[in-house]
Parts: C-alpha cells; sequence; structure tokens
C-alpha cells in the first residue's frame, strides 16, 4: 500500500506596515487570482490587509512596508527583524523614508503648532527614515506603489531559493522596449526618466505625461547632467530642486543631487 506524502512545510510569510498608505500592501491584494496561488504555496502568518493577524510569530520572509518615523517604529522594527528570517523592504517609504521624508530638517515644535490644534498628541520623530537605517535588509523593492508583478517575482524568485532581480535600469529603457516617445525630446518636457530606476511600465510616459521619479533612482544615475537639462529647458533652480526633493527626497543620490543644485544656485 502507497503511504500517502507528507505536505511540505510552507514557508512561512508576514506584511507588516509602518508609516504608509497601504498602497504597497495593496499591490499584494490586486494580485486577484495570482494571491490565492500564492496563498496555497505559502503561509500568510500576519497580514492585516487580508485578515490574518499574528505581528510577533516567528517567520521566513517579512515584508515591511511604510517608514521609521516615531519611536514605536523604532521598537518593533527590530522585533519584526529578530524574528524573520529574510526581510524584504516594498516602497519608497521602506526604501528611503517616503513623502513623509520632506519633513526630515525642518521638523520642529513651532511647525507643529502651526499645523495641529493640539501639538502634544504628535508622537513623531525628528526625521522619516528608511527601514535599512535601523535593521538589516536583505533586499528593496522600490516603487511608489510597488506593483503586483513586482511583488509576485519577488515571491517566486525566494519559493525557487534564488536572489530576486533587483531592477535597477531606468526608466527610458522601458520607454524604448514599448515605443513610447521620449517625453523630454518630442514635448519639451523635464523628465526624471533618465535617473529613475524602472519597474512601473513607463506608465506616466505612456500617457503623455513625464516620469517624476517615484521609482527611485536608477544605477548610475547621472543626476548632473539631468540637472543641466533641466536648466536649459527653463526650470529655475528651485523648480530643478523640487523634482529631486519629491517621493524618495531622501534617497541619497537625489539627496546629494538637490544639494549640489543649491550650492551652485548660490555661488
Amino acid at each position: 500500500m502507497n503511504t500517502p506524502k507528507a505536505d511540505p512545510i510552507k514557508p512561512r510569510v508576514a506584511v507588516h506596515k509602518f508609516s504608509s498608505c497601504d498602497g504597497c500592501q495593496l499591490a499584494f491584494l490586486n494580485l486577484g487570482e495570482d494571491l490565492l496561488t500564492l496563498a496555497g504555496r505559502v503561509e500568510l502568518v500576519h497580514f492585516a490587509e487580508a485578515g490574518p493577524l499574528d505581528p510577533d510569530t516567528d517567520v521566513d520572509v517579512a515584508f515591511v512596508e511604510g517608514s521609521v518615523s516615531t519611536a514605536e517604529d523604532l521598537e518593533r522594527i527590530q522585533h519584526i527583524r529578530q524574528h524573520s528570517g529574510l526581510l524584504i523592504a516594498i516602497g519608497a517609504c521602506a526604501t528611503s523614508g517616503g513623502i513623509q521624508g520632506l519633513r526630515n530638517g525642518v521638523f520642529g515644535e513651532n511647525w507643529v503648532t502651526q499645523i495641529y490644534s493640539h501639538p502634544e498628541a504628535i508622537a513623531s520623530l525628528e526625521r522619516s527614515t528608511p527601514i535599512s537605517s535601523h535593521v538589516k535588509v536583505d533586499f528593496e523593492l522600490w516603487g511608489c506603489p510597488v506593483s503586483g508583478p513586482q511583488m509576485l517575482a519577488v515571491v517566486n524568485s525566494l519559493l525557487l531559493g534564488v536572489t530576486p532581480r533587483d531592477n535597477a535600469d531606468k526608466v527610458c529603457t522601458e520607454c524604448k522596449r514599448r515605443g513610447y516617445p521620449c517625453i523630454m525630446v518630442t514635448r519639451g518636457i523635464a523628465c526624471m526618466g533618465p535617473v529613475t530606476r524602472a519597474g512601473c511600465g513607463a506608465l506616466c510616459p505612456s500617457l503623455g505625461r513625464d516620469c517624476y521619479g517615484c521609482y527611485g533612482p536608477a544605477e548610475n544615475a547621472n543626476t548632473g547632467a539631468l540637472a543641466v537639462q533641466f536648466r536649459s529647458q527653463g526650470l529655475s533652480p528651485e523648480a530643478v530642486v523640487q523634482r529631486f526633493q519629491s517621493i524618495n527626497s531622501q534617497a541619497p543620490v537625489f539627496l546629494a543631487a538637490a544639494d549640489r543644485i543649491r550650492i551652485k544656485s548660490h555661488d
């Protein structure tokens, strides 16, 4: 008589939220039928958006969305790191501090008092920082938000025991592959595509508008040359700085570019 084979042990997976908008978690949910297939291959032990709640358990893989913005965040990310085999940071908030990173360097008592009627209730740290500033991160998936196919590709790679591919190509390469005309060449619009990493499918250029850098800096991003190009198109130094100081304002490459432009404009 044949003995039934035991079911293989499924990898235990958790999805955690820090300071963020939940958009990257929704990329998981938007997988639809692919998510159901994935759920059959892994054990989702914690994913508040989907239902399972067990944030303190040991897992093989932890996906973390959001930046570290409160004292509670600092304590919680240490706990998650200690109880996770692999930790994957997903989205701009987790990889660069996100849009809330715009407060870095200007956050103070007067600023908070001007905005909130009860400033004593605000417990935010002075800076919004990426996950990697506090714990070891095994892989970063950039984007605002990340896409479902990106997430699925990472999980499939991990299930096969291989390192996920870091797509550090530029958005311009996606435009070329898909046959989209260059926004800067054909319409004279300042575009962040030459320094922004691929992954979005060149969504904005496909609709005739410029890339604004939501997937973070690409590999070997020549921000200096792009800044010169922006100035030749009539943008003021302040406007060029704003191009780099957006969703991924605290990414070191973009932060350095903005600082160089500020210094040069005051020479």
